[in-house]
Order: C-alpha cells, then structure tokens, then sequence
C-alpha cells in the first residue's frame, strides 16, 4: 500500500507540487506571544480560545497553494477518507518538507487508521520542526499513555 501512495503521491506532484513553498510569513512571533498568553490565561475558557487561534496558526499554510493541498486533505479527513488524506499530506510533505503541521495532521490520520508506530513517527517530525506544537506533544502523549507508557506520557502532558 506504502508503493502505491509513493506512485500516487509522485503522479500528483507533477509541476507545481514539486516546488518549493514559497516561505509564506513568518509566524514565529506571533506563535511565541500566543504560547506566552497561554501560559498566563486567567481561565479554562481564555486559554481555549488561545488554543483556538494556535491552531488556526499550525495550520495556516507557507504559500496559497500549499493551503489549498492542507485544506484538501484535513476535509478528507475529516470525512474519515484516510487513505487520500494520507496522500494529500504526503503532498505537502514533499512539497514543504520543514513545515510541522503536515506531520502532525498525517500522525493523526495513522492515529485513526490504528498505526500508532507511524503515528508516533510523524509526531516526532513535527515536533522537530516545531518543538512548541502542543497538538503534536499531546497527541505524543495520549498515544504513549494508550500503550502503557506512563511516565513518558505524563511527562509529555506535562510540558504541554
């Protein structure tokens, strides 16, 4: 199945999917005030909505095309056609391989599939490229928690 998404994945990056993103803005910034004010919420409900908008930043694309490839393969998704979301994230792997939120959202589609060795895998990439990822550390961590891993697991929520 992995040979057939790796054709898949290659047929559909033809042209413009073999570019590089385009850097899109840098949303460093805003990530750290966002991380900061989280640390600081007065309450369950602020610290939601901050949670809220760092989402909306991890998944806030380098480049209009690269959007468009996420936005794609998080509705496949969500509509549980994992296999074609799998390869819409390998998509925006190949194409913006520094970019963290692929990773994570491709970790959770594994999540859902059951492969939690390939869950964990991706997670640790994102996390990588983005060691502040609160989805990817909790995501981590739940994962460890299910197979028993206490501690590491803990530890994971924790920090998160």
């Amino acid at each position: 199945m992995r040979l057939l998404r790796v054709f898949l994945v290659l047929s559909l990056a033809a042209g413009a999917a073999f570019a590089e993103c385009s850097g899109g803005s840098d949303l460093a910034e805003e990530r750290a005030s966002l991380l900061l004010a989280l640390k600081s919420a007065p309450s369950e409900e602020a610290a939601g909505l901050i949670v809220n908008d760092l989402w909306n930043l991890w998944g806030t694309a380098p480049d209009a095309e690269t959007q468009t490839i996420l936005d794609q393969a998080m509705q496949a998704r969500a509509e549980f056609r994992l296999e074609e979301a799998i390869i819409g994230f390998d998509r925006l792997i190949w194409r913006c391989p520094d970019y963290a939120e692929p990773y994570n959202q491709r970790a959770f589609a594994y999540f859902l599939l059951g492969d939690h060795a390939a869950a964990l895998a991706d997670l640790d990439r994102a996390i990588e490229r983005l060691p502040d990822h609160l989805g990817a550390i909790v995501g981590k961590g739940m994962i460890l928690l299910q197979q028993g891993q206490e501690a590491e697991g803990q530890a994971l929520l924790k920090q998160a």
